[in-house]
């Protein structure tokens, strides 16, 4: 096989592993993870995968089965997860987010987040100019008073979870408001962009520029 064709079948092959459907059991695992993911400090999906104390047996005895069932035929195995991790990511509590919400509202938020993710680049630029439309740039991050402008801007719905995971990945401010803000709030949305940072995969540095470009208008 030359070297055209190996490529070819590479990409091939990995197109194929994509889109594999995955069992109801395995969308149940899924599912288990990733709320471990979200609301336990010490766990990583990356690192742990899938993988669950549960059982087979367990899962059949599940009322709630056929959405595992109807969601397994419906999505792929990359599907699942990012279907799970755009509402996981939307809970204001991820430990309490019971699976019939994720039934009623779940397709909406994942293509929401869907969305968001296709344009991330304006999304960024639009939302990074209306914070600094009256804003210096380091005023954003000022805890001297409390909740810094970022962090109520987030809160009121005005900046989205991606935007402000983006703006961590840039200037890392997350490990340094845990040491300022002592309160419930902050906590939660520490743990938020702590575990959902992994899933947003950017170019840091093309933000950076945007950001700069703006910064300098």
């Amino acid at each position: 096989m030359g070297c055209y064709e190996t490529q070819l079948y590479e990409k091939n092959f990995e197109s194929k592993i994509a889109f594999m459907k995955v069992t109801p059991f395995e969308t149940y695992q899924h599912y288990l993870s990733l709320k471990n993911h979200f609301t336990n400090p010490k766990y990583d999906f990356f690192k742990y995968g899938a993988k669950t104390r549960a059982s087979v047996a367990s899962f059949n005895k599940r009322r709630d089965k056929y959405w595992f069932e109807k969601t397994s035929r419906k999505y792929s195995d990359e599907e699942v997860v990012q279907f799970l991790v755009s509402n996981f990511a939307a809970s204001d509590n991820p430990q309490n987010l019971w699976i019939g919400e994720i039934i009623n509202s779940g397709e909406r938020t994942y293509a929401d987040w869907t969305r968001r993710k296709q344009s991330l680049t304006y999304l960024f630029k639009e939302q990074s100019n209306e914070l600094l439309l009256n804003n210096e740039l380091e005023n954003l991050f000022d805890c001297s008073k409390g909740h810094p402008i970022l962090l109520k801007k987030y809160l009121g719905g005005d900046v989205s979870l991606e935007t402000f995971v983006i703006y961590d990945k840039i200037f890392s401010f997350r490990k340094k408001f845990d040491k300022k803000l002592l309160d419930p709030v902050w906590e939660t949305v520490s743990l938020k962009i702590q575990k959902y940072n992994p899933f947003l995969n950017i170019d840091v540095f093309k933000f950076k520029k945007i950001l700069r470009e703006i910064v300098n208008e």
